[in-house]
């Protein structure tokens, strides 16, 4: 078994808790489906979201999905001009027998153009 890395990202069409927790639920879940995980695969998860994101932590969105003992943190991204706004990022340590080239990595709606060259 290898620890890899999984990574994704989604663009939320507004600042709102209820849409950040779907919206990242939905990633975090495409994340796991596309890699044929289960949350008992996650070492730990770290999330990012851009600065312009207010109303909740995307981890509580995890925990809502009953991801209760994995590690997880949240931190903010940097603040670029020209960044797409109202992005959240997730950086997934996980164990599976899968190699590098194998790893699905999730970029959902708008995001998948910040990652051309790696999203599915």
């Amino acid at each position: 078994m290898a620890v890899r890395a999984v990574r994704g990202a989604v663009q939320l069409e507004r600042d709102e808790s209820g849409h950040m927790h779907e919206q990242v639920s939905e990633l975090l879940t495409a994340v796991l489906d596309r890699n044929d995980l289960v949350a008992d695969d996650l070492i730990s998860v770290w999330f990012t979201a851009t600065p312009d994101l207010h109303s909740d932590f995307p981890a509580a969105a995890a925990r809502g999905l009953g991801i209760v003992d994995v590690p997880l943190i949240c931190a903010q991204e940097l603040d670029i001009d020209g960044a797409m706004p109202r992005v959240v990022r997730v950086l997934a340590h996980v164990e599976t027998d899968l190699a590098k080239s194998d790893i699905a990595h999730v970029y959902l709606g708008a995001a998948a153009a910040l990652r051309k060259d790696i999203a599915q």
